[in-house]
């Protein structure tokens, strides 16, 4: 069982990149999926998530507008489309996996953590 993330990078202020998790050893489904991220010396914080069968979404304040979650269960596979990054945008950033339909932005209760991938925006 495992989730992967990947499609971090370095990217300039206001460009875009799109993340990706993809799960092995069992299938999305019928889990909700969160991405979280985690700056140096700041907590792990919610960035997005998407119920089970892609009807509800949720964003964190700063990104509404920003950033898209989606998800593909053909591929199980999960994206977080990021455009207009700024420097504060900077973290490691993590998907999880939770068995039931609804998602939540808090990290407890999660079952499943992929092992990050790193975005910086920087000039």
């Amino acid at each position: 069982v495992q989730l992967v993330e990947s499609g971090g990078g370095l990217v300039q202020p206001g460009g875009s990149l799109r993340l990706s998790c993809a799960a092995s050893g069992f299938t999305l489904d019928y889990y909700a999926i969160g991405w979280f991220r985690q700056a140096p010396g700041k907590e792990r914080e919610g960035v997005s998530c998407i119920s089970s069968n892609s009807g509800y979404t949720n964003y964190a304040d700063s990104m509404k507008g920003r950033f898209t979650i989606s998800r593909d269960n053909a591929k199980n596979t999960v994206y977080l489309q990021m455009n207009s990054l700024k420097p504060e945008d900077t973290a490691v950033y993590y998907c999880a996996a939770v068995a039931r339909s609804s998602c939540r932005l808090t990290s407890w209760g999660y079952d499943y953590w992929g092992q990050g991938t790193q975005v910086t925006v920087s000039s």
